[in-house]
């Protein structure tokens, strides 16, 4: 299959080259700054979508020129000292041209610099934009606590995260997936400072180029310094709610004709606690049988390292080679400590049990990506291709001790089969290796038509052993009904093409994504294997009318698929205490989604996006009762109901209620319903009318200081089988910018301790309630400095393992 689609996409490019060859021209487009200060002066070239295409120097005399244009309209700015002191619209080129002589305002260039900050959040060729940096309520936080306040976004009991009620996300960093879902992803989150974090890009109904998997994407973009000359930051924060919690970051960057040099590295200790309080009752026939009521309080401690460092070669107007290289070191030790009150049918105590966890992880990560830049022309035909490797390990050693005692508090007697207390004593090692290659390629055709096509093949294995012995008698003997050892193998292969074409007021884009998925599931203590062979077709379409020059209509719709991750296939058991645990669903389907999405957009400011979801054996995380030896047993696992839809609208609105007060707000309202059977309970279109608010005010208070104010609340849902209620909190800081390029914030989050997630989940036979408290209520202060030039330059994307690192975690 690999073979038929890269012959697929050597014709492609011989087409496509034809194509080149028929409609490329080489003009050129020259001027003359007339000014005694050119040194270093920077003249930027942008196409008719103000994309910039090229960045010359001018000479010591004030000439510049750009080669290799193909006719169509054009604009100039041209910055000095990181200021705009000339700009030139509407420049038409249909031949070598030379423009008249520019004159500068030379008392601009003298050092008055203007700066614009960015809103927090903002939308962008169908994304909305989170601006972290430009946010005083993140300061101190972690990505995961970002995630957590953003708006729209929820995340659940067991540290799912879903966005405009949407679940089953792609998470990304810098454009690559983590190979993690659940209380794994969220612990990867959470040892990534906010510090390092440059804003995040939430893509609800993505195109055919980008990875079909998930029914919406989450990219976190960190830091990258693409300014010319050498620049850098160092920050450090310290933060204190329950516990201590301490970021710090150094980044630094060299840039220049040829070569761009970037490295960066951040430390983070946070203390972390997760306190869940569980009422567990089992029924029999509607009859009450009886019930757990449990007190589970976990402390985490993060150790968190993350160092990255690349080079960006630039061969010659048209060739760019690079490379980066990446390591995380995540340390953190989980004590847990659970009380459990066992009640009878009479709703009287009969006994308690205890279970206490001590565990030592460390997870690393390892990736290396090599990636080349080929520019065709000016106005944006080109081809890239990435070769990613990665590598997940982590290591994790756990001690449970488990004690029942009589409803008097006396330590009931023990027994051969089921000793007391009972020592539990697991090694776990998991290991993952991804490879990815992919190639893209963008050609601009005459008339604005333009033309996308690419391949991928990506190959992973993930090796996870666990190894449980019971030490209740002193020598440890392995329990071969919690051990397990789970390979998982995966092969995909895609192939893409896009057409867009733009008129004066319309434009349109069709895209068809083609993927070959091949999966093997091997359990080795059972030799149970499972295989799953599948190729499916995901288009694409966007249509765009400009009504007004400020007003903007859109439509698109796309195919997705959420593919099981790597731990929600595997069968293994992870206890939490004698009467809970995790395991994974072998028999787990993909689900696929049908988004539609019409968007009303005013000034580029106001947005206002109607959406409708269709998902097919919709993957669910449920908590449902087994019974097991004749023991009544709450497991959590995932389950494919038959179908769950959503209906939406989301609304952005920003406002300037004075000069020194900006508002920013965003509402999304929402119906999902769905449909399945799980344990013997059938749901027939269950769901509610709900919605979110989120409010973030700014207050410029004069000479360097700023203030915030945010505040977000959920209404209550029902998501399946689970009754979540209300939440809300509110956050506040202050900020003060130095002429020194430094900035001291302070920040208070949750102030009134309101973030606390608390739900009823109910089967015909089993009913939960539960609160979760997080350690949410935090005062931090941070200071930031920053040093080097500000000449701007033009980012660049890597990476081609896009749609790999997400599925390695806990379903």
């Amino acid at each position: 299959m690999a073979r038929i689609f890269l012959l697929i996409f050597v014709w492609i490019l011989s087409a496509l080259s034809l194509l080149k060859a028929q409609t490329t021209q080489n003009f050129s487009l020259s001027g003359k700054v007339d000014s005694d200060k050119v040194n270093q002066m920077e003249i930027n070239l942008f196409d008719s979508e103000n994309k910039l295409i090229k960045t010359e120097i001018a000479d010591n005399k004030g000439n510049f020129v750009f080669t290799d244009l193909i006719s169509g309209n054009y604009s100039i700015k041209i910055n000095k000292n990181g200021t705009e002191a000339y700009k030139a619209d509407n420049i038409s080129v249909s031949g070598n041209t030379a423009l008249p002589s520019i004159q500068l305002n030379e008392k601009m260039i003298e050092g008055v610099t203007i700066t614009k900050t960015k809103p927090y959040i903002e939308r962008q060729e169908g994304k909305m934009i989170l601006n972290v940096e430009n946010s005083i309520a993140s300061t101190g936080n972690s990505a995961f606590e970002v995630l957590e306040k953003a708006p729209g976004v929820k995340i659940d009991n067991n540290d799912n995260i879903s966005l405009r009620g949407k679940g089953n996300l792609l998470v990304q960093i810098d454009g690559k997936n983590t190979p993690m879902t659940g209380t794994d992803l969220a612990n990867y989150l959470r040892g990534i400072p906010s510090a390092s974090v440059e804003k995040v890009e939430f893509i609800t109904n993505p195109s055919s180029k980008y990875d079909a998997s998930g029914t919406s994407i989450i990219n976190i973009k960190l830091k990258k310094d693409q300014r010319k000359g050498t620049n850098g930051s160092i920050s450090t924060s310290l933060g204190t709610g329950r516990f201590i919690k301490n970021n710090n970051n150094f980044s630094i960057n060299h840039r220049n004709k040829k070569v761009n040099v970037f490295a960066n590295y951040s430390f983070a200790y946070r203390e972390f606690f997760n306190h869940l309080m569980l009422d567990r009752n089992f029924y029999t026939n509607t009859i009450f049988e009886k019930a757990y009521v449990q007190d589970n309080f976990l402390k985490m401690n993060f150790r968190n390292h993350i160092a990255k460092a690349g080079m960006d070669y630039y061969m010659n107007d048209k060739n760019i080679l690079g490379f980066s290289v990446g390591f995380i070191s995540n340390k953190f030790d989980p004590t847990g400590d659970n009380s459990s009150v066992i009640l009878g049918s009479d709703h009287l105590p009969t006994g308690t049990f205890t279970t206490q966890n001590r565990t030592r992880n460390h997870w690393k990560n390892t990736s290396i990506n090599l990636n080349h830049k080929y520019t065709i022309d000016s106005l944006g035909s080109e081809l890239t291709t990435d070769f990613d490797y990665i590598n997940y390990s982590n290591t994790s050693l756990q001690n449970f001790d488990t004690r029942n005692y009589d409803v008097n508090g006396n330590l009931s007697p023990s027994a051969p089969d089921n000793p007391n207390p009972y020592l539990l004593k697991g090694d776990i090692g998991g290991n993952l290796n991804i490879f990815s290659l992919k190639s893209d390629f963008t050609k601009a055709l005459k008339n604005d038509w333009k033309l996308e096509g690419g391949v991928k093949t990506s190959l992973v294995k993930a090796d996870n052993d666990l190894k449980f012995f019971n030490v209740s008698l002193g020598d440890p003997v392995l329990d071969e009904t919690k051990t397990n050892h789970y390979i998982y193998e995966e092969n995909i292969n895609a192939i893409y093409g896009n057409v867009s074409k733009k008129w004066k007021k319309f434009s349109t884009n069709f895209g068809l994504r083609l993927e070959n998925t091949n999966v093997k599931g091997t359990q080795i203590t059972t030799n149970q294997v499972n295989k799953k062979n599948y190729t499916q077709l995901f288009p694409s379409a966007v249509f765009s009318y400009d009504i007004t020059e400020k007003s903007n209509l859109e439509v698109n719709f796309s195919r997705r698929i959420t593919r099981p991750s790597y731990n929600q296939l595997n069968p293994f058991k992870f206890y939490l205490d004698p009467t809970t645990y995790r395991a994974g669903n072998p028999d787990l389907n993909p689900q696929t989604t049908m988004n539609y999405e019409l968007t009303y957009s005013l000034s580029n400011k106001y947005f206002a996006t109607l959406s409708y979801s269709k998902t097919s054996d919709n993957i669910t995380e449920v908590i449902k009762p087994v019974v097991e030896d004749g023991k009544n047993i709450t497991v959590q696992t995932n389950e494919n109901l038959n179908s769950a839809s959503y209906f939406g609208l989301n609304l952005i609105a920003p406002f300037k209620i004075a000069t020194w007060w900006d508002m920013n707000n965003s509402a999304n309202f929402y119906y999902g319903s769905y449909t399945g059977n799980v344990s013997g309970t059938q749901i027939n279109n269950k769901g509610n009318f709900t919605f979110s608010l989120n409010s973030i005010n700014s207050f410029k208070l004069g000479n360097g200081f700023t203030a915030e104010l945010t505040g977000n609340y959920q209404a209550r849902e029902v998501y399946a089988y689970m009754d979540v209620q209300p939440i809300w909190f509110l956050n506040i800081g202050a900020q003060k910018k130095f002429k020194n390029n430094s900035t001291l914030k302070l920040a208070f989050n949750d102030v009134f301790f309101t973030s606390n997630p608390k739900a009823r989940t109910t089967f015909n036979n089993y009913v939960e309630n539960f609160v979760v408290e997080r350690d949410s209520r935090v005062i931090t202060l941070s200071y930031t400095y920053n040093f080097g030039s500000s000449k701007s330059g033009q980012p660049r994307k890597t990476g081609g393992a896009e749609d790999l690192k997400q599925r390695i975690g806990n379903g």
